[in-house]
């Protein structure tokens, strides 16, 4: 998904991501859906959330540093 697409998601749900990073909005996302905010943090080494959307890319991320 792209960044355009992530933003045009959360405006949807009337999150304001005016200068706000990717990670951020993610995070934002996650907690407006009662969702642990847990996207580009540690918590990918032990996470069973097998059907989360941004499972693929959170691992990708956190593979880079």
């Amino acid at each position: 998904m792209t960044i355009n697409e992530i933003r045009n998601m959360a405006k949807g749900m009337g999150i304001n991501t005016y200068r706000m990073k990717k990670t951020y909005v993610i995070q934002s996302i996650q907690r407006a859906e009662n969702n642990i905010a847990c996207y580009g943090t540690g918590r990918v080494e032990r996470c069973h959330e097998d059907e989360c959307c941004w499972r693929g890319d959170c691992r990708s991320l956190n593979n880079k540093e």
